[in-house]
């Protein structure tokens, strides 16, 4: 995904025009402008706040979200166990569909990031990122109402979507190999980087003849899924299923 970013010298684009396509005009368009507002724009300016930036509207969206999108599948789904309803939260909250969701909003020309900013896997986790701040921005500007309508308008859809519970990667990988008589998945941690309070984990995988593959999030577990999730469509899109019979070991 490749997102067209506004960069940290300023952003000409006309705010109306996003609320429109959000379905949500802000009282307090400084909280709109926080949202949107990557901490690598801030660079290492003097007196450049912490506050600035949108990651702690992000730590607040995160919490907004899971807790409208599981009362949501409370009602919507009210015959399914914890063990059903927990895979179905942690695929609609993941970073692919946030960063989903902001596509759809149009989100990226309005995010502020500083110039040659290098984001892996693509911009997911910068456009997911900004699409949390901006449900904690809407839950401060106008309240849970508020939050609510916006965020069961771009993902009641979603939730609607799946008539049985999504298996979570990391178990459809595992259940992949040992079908296969392979040895179990590796997982190893490739980064953590960012603030205490909003860490990024890069995670990889690999299983055996098949090349690592790479996942972002913000835990380990996050990271994990990502990865097993990036290694099953690379297994999915394969001609051949090479690494059934132990091809493909070789370079």
């Amino acid at each position: 995904m490749t997102a067209r970013r506004s960069q940290a010298g300023g952003n000409a684009l006309d705010p109306a025009a996003l609320e429109a396509a959000l379905g949500y005009v802000f009282a307090n368009r400084d909280l709109l402008a926080q949202a949107l507002t990557h901490r690598s724009a801030l660079g290492h300016r003097l007196g450049a706040s912490a506050s600035a930036s949108n990651e702690r509207l992000e730590f607040l969206g995160d919490r907004v979200l899971g807790i409208i999108i599981a009362e949501r599948l409370l009602t919507m789904f009210p015959d399914e166990a914890e063990g059903a309803l927990a895979p179905r939260l942690a695929a609609l909250v993941s970073a692919p569909a946030l960063a989903d969701v902001a596509t759809a909003c149009d989100l990226a020309p309005y995010v502020r990031i500083a110039p040659g900013q290098r984001a892996d896997d693509g911009d997911t986790a910068v456009l997911a990122d900004a699409c949390e701040a901006l449900i904690g921005a809407i839950y401060l500007d106008g309240g849970l109402d508020a939050a609510r309508t916006f965020v069961l308008s771009r993902w009641e859809d979603r939730m609607r979507a799946s008539a049985a519970p999504p298996k979570d990667p990391k178990t459809a990988l595992q259940e992949w190999a040992q079908a296969r008589g392979m040895p179990l998945p590796e997982y190893r941690v490739v980064s953590n980087e960012g603030p205490s309070h909003a860490p990024l984990f890069i995670m990889a995988v690999s299983v055996t003849g098949i090349a690592e593959a790479t996942g972002s999030g913000r835990s380990k577990r996050q990271a994990t899924s990502a990865a097993a999730a990036t290694l099953l469509e690379r297994i999915a899109s394969t001609p051949q299923d090479a690494a059934a019979d132990g091809e493909g070991q070789k370079p």
